[in-house]
């Protein structure tokens, strides 16, 4: 598994359909945590902790036919789109396959609800 510095070079590394996809979904999650963003075990991870990964909130993780975003304790999230899936312990994710996938209302709503959930108003 290749190993990046930052969260740009994971998002270069990407074929460009999926470049264009974390385009758009990046300015969402870095306005709710600005300045969070680190790749952790090999991708993307939003925390409110000092250190990546202590306290992680939200992750996007690219796979050869789509784009995993997902949260910690997704499964505490109100969803009225039915799109998030329930995952391992308290997380859930949704898969995006294109940039039509990206809900910018929906996703800032759980976005801001992530927050709220890890203690930060």
């Amino acid at each position: 598994m290749p190993q990046f510095a930052t969260v740009e070079a994971y998002h270069d590394s990407l074929p460009a359909a999926q470049q264009d996809l974390l385009g758009k979904l990046l300015p969402l999650i870095d306005a709710e945590f600005p300045g969070t963003g680190a790749v952790w075990h090999g991708h993307p991870v939003w925390s409110l902790g000092a250190k990546p990964g202590q306290s992680p909130v939200c992750f996007v993780k690219a796979y050869a036919g789509h784009v995993s975003f997902g949260f910690w304790q997704g499964q505490a999230l109100t969803d009225p789109s039915g799109r998030l899936t329930a995952g391992a312990r308290e997380m859930a994710s949704v898969k995006l396959r294109e940039v039509a996938d990206l809900d910018s209302a929906l996703f800032a709503g759980w976005l801001r609800q992530a927050r709220e959930l890890a203690g930060r108003p």
